[in-house]
């Protein structure tokens, strides 16, 4: 890498242009001139408000940057409708509502154009590829804001098998914004229908067999719409979900209809994704009432208490009291045999006279 090279990747990182390799790519916004009047930078003022998340995240992709360019690859500008998505999708966040980072990412890259690069390959043809056609390896939230804002989208073009797409979405999960526990689940999920083997799916995840198992456990046990209407739920882990997947497993079937009636509710659909996974757990949690016994009383022609006679759905008990003489009780029993025989007989015979 030459001096020049050098000098250009670190002004690259506090908003220079970037020129790689001795190519010129397309521009990005640079830092004011000193003494430069009339100009000041919004985008340092809006970087002041940004999450420690995303703090961390910037400080990941610089290294990113400048592993790239030092080891010469060259940035090109692509228009965003020539890039597919990746063949598997890593989140559920709906951007808008579940993702206040993205709506950061887009001022960023609004205020000061896009400083780190996304990674594409050329697009498999039965993945809709073609001629001049990418997919995306990562970088998914930035290529959403690039297309958002209607400009071209910088991406660093690199051919890669499946597994090596696989490998470097999941290692930028896990170095710059975590998936939630759900969503790594689904991903591993995703993975595997595909066919790729479990080891690929555990290293890309890197996550230990045990962990991936029960990863697959909690994808399998939980119905996808249910998952997507929750989205992220970054702060139930995997202890909770696993715990709502044994609802819907254990359950008698009313689960799916109870589950339907909370995510397509008003109040269910205005909280955040946290929430709404509570809202379906606690839900779920809910079991009806034990059915009361409807109970009727048998009286002496005195007055007291003879029998009570307990209906709780289709099942009936005769309860006695104490001082109930113990003969009546063994006479009323042998009589139930021969009262029952008879009532059965009438009714044949009523039915055979029907017929």
């Amino acid at each position: 890498m030459t001096g020049r090279d050098r000098k250009n990747s670190i002004k690259a990182l506090f908003g220079g242009d970037i020129l790689p390799a001795g190519e010129v790519a397309p521009e990005t916004k640079s830092l004011p001139a000193a003494g430069e009047p009339g100009r000041t930078s919004s985008g340092a003022v809006k970087a002041m408000g940004l999450t420690l998340s995303s703090i961390t995240r910037e400080a990941e992709e610089a290294r990113a940057l400048r592993q790239a360019l030092e080891e010469g690859e060259r940035i090109v500008a692509l228009d965003t409708d020539r890039i597919e998505a990746s063949f598997v999708n890593d989140r559920l966040s709906d951007e808008e509502r579940d993702d206040a980072d993205f709506l950061a990412l887009v001022d960023s890259m609004r205020d000061s154009g896009q400083q780190v690069p996304i990674l594409v390959r050329p697009a498999p043809v039965t993945d809709g590829g073609g001629e001049g056609r990418y997919q995306v390896a990562y970088g998914h939230r930035r290529l959403k804001a690039a297309r958002r804002l209607g400009q071209k989208v910088k991406a660093i073009v690199r051919a890669l098998s499946d597994e090596e797409l696989v490998l470097a979405q999941g290692k930028e999960n896990a170095e710059r914004r975590n998936l939630s526990f759900i969503e790594r689940a689904l991903f591993a999920q995703a993975l595997v229908a595909r066919g790729f083997e479990r080891r690929l799916v555990g290293d890309a995840l890197a996550v230990q067999k045990s962990e991936l198992s029960r990863l697959l456990q909690v994808a399998d046990s939980v119905p996808i719409r249910f998952v997507r209407e929750i989205g992220p739920a970054p702060k139930a882990g995997r202890e909770r979900w696993m715990a709502l997947g044994a609802l819907f497993e254990n359950g008698n079937g009313a689960e799916i209809e109870k589950a339907t009636d909370e995510v397509t509710s008003e109040q269910f659909r205005r909280v955040g994704s946290d929430e709404r996974f509570q809202k379906l757990f606690d839900r779920l949690m809910h079991r009806a009432p034990k059915a009361v016994a409807a109970v009727e009383e048998v009286r002496k022609a005195d007055g007291g208490l003879l029998a009570k006679v307990e209906r709780k759905g289709k099942a009936v008990r005769i309860a006695f009291p104490p001082d109930v003489d113990p003969a009546f009780i063994a006479r009323l029993t042998a009589r139930l045999e021969e009262d029952y025989a008879a009532f059965l007989a009438a009714r044949k015979g009523e039915m055979a006279g029907k017929s």
